[in-house]
């Protein structure tokens, strides 16, 4: 009886650390792309075409959201959020 109690203690120990992986995963695998593409915004190359363009920095952003809210929404049609 002891024994069975232990495992039902383990088990919901390794459901909550599975919960707990999973959000974390989540967080990472939505801003692993937009550290990236941050990355690529931020170098500091003389001849970078947006630059020299007005709406660069609002497009960039933009990108970011719309990148970030495609993966959330994928991730609920999957059923994995």
């Amino acid at each position: 009886m002891l024994n069975d109690q232990l495992e039902i203690y383990n088990s919901s120990l390794n459901n909550k650390l599975n919960d707990i992986i999973r959000v974390l995963t989540i967080f990472s695998v939505v801003f692993i792309p937009l550290t990236f593409l941050a990355g690529i915004y931020g170098t500091n190359f003389k001849y970078l075409p947006e630059l020299g363009y007005r709406y660069a920095y609002p497009i960039f952003w933009l990108a970011l959201v719309i990148v970030a809210v495609g993966m959330i929404l994928f991730f609920k049609k999957r059923k994995w959020l």
